[in-house]
């Protein structure tokens, strides 16, 4: 190789090098700026006479504050949201009497550590009936979770998500819930309704009127998210924390 070809080659190859640093860079920066929390959402971490919540190497753990429940919840959150978001949800579910376990994704990307709940599920021996969650992105994560673990998961909620392909859980058992918005401008409804069918025919649908995607969390708007939704933020919660109790309720009862 010529000197000529050899200085050119060098070159590209800096340059690449450099650009690939640069993408790794940005990736991580934006892995580790998720949306969220709001003040609100922080303000649900903070430990009273109904609740305790406590950071531990699993993930944000909400509970009653006597004794842990033999029924609990683990809960994925959505991608590029952090964890805390979900504060509120977790702590209206809690108070009914369930521990809650919200799992900590790497770079806020449920996607890339779909296998949490086995560490959150080891780390609570006492709890008999387990039931997995999760929003958007970590509800897809949840629901591969749940068809691969029949033995261990009996409840699945998915919160404007639904399961990726080939994870089949219509034969399995387990209770599932699906909440939508119907104002939800983010969720791909071809793959919604493909999800749908991969479930048992016992699961429930429920299309929250007026609804968006962003409300089911606490975090403020989504891009590409319906910013007008109708139904108000506290009412959204309310559904969700209703319906995942009912799951958690049924599961238990089993």
């Amino acid at each position: 190789m010529n000197p000529q070809l050899k200085r050119a080659f060098a070159w590209l190859l800096g340059a690449a090098l450099v650009a690939a640093l640069f993408a790794v860079a940005a990736g991580v920066w934006w892995g580790t700026h998720p949306l969220g929390p709001t003040q609100s959402a922080m303000g649900a971490l903070v430990s009273d006479s109904s609740v305790r919540v406590t950071h531990a190497a699993d993930g944000w753990e909400f509970a009653p504050p006597s004794s842990e429940p033999s029924s609990a919840l683990v809960f994925y959150p959505g991608g590029h949201v952090d964890a805390r978001s979900y504060a509120p949800y977790a702590r209206a579910v809690a108070v009914r009497g369930y521990l809650v376990v919200i799992a900590e994704m790497p770079l806020s990307l449920a996607v890339l550590a779909p296998d949490s709940a086995t560490k959150v599920i080891s780390a609570h021996p006492n709890v008999a009936h387990w039931t997995i969650g999760g929003h958007s992105l970590g509800g897809a994560m949840a629901a591969s979770y749940a068809a691969k673990n029949a033995n261990a998961i009996r409840g699945l909620v998915l919160l404007a998500a639904y399961p990726p392909s080939g994870s089949e859980l219509r034969f399995n058992g387990v209770v599932v819930l699906t909440q939508v918005g119907t104002l939800d401008s983010v969720i791909n409804r071809a793959n919604l309704g493909a999800g749908l069918k991969q479930l048992p025919d016992s699961a429930t649908f429920e299309q929250l009127q007026g609804g968006n995607h962003a409300q089911f969390g606490d975090y403020g708007l989504q891009p590409g998210d319906n910013p007008n939704p109708t139904m108000p933020a506290v009412e959204q919660l309310r559904r969700a924390a209703d319906g995942t109790v009912k799951v958690l309720a049924s599961v238990a009862a089993r």
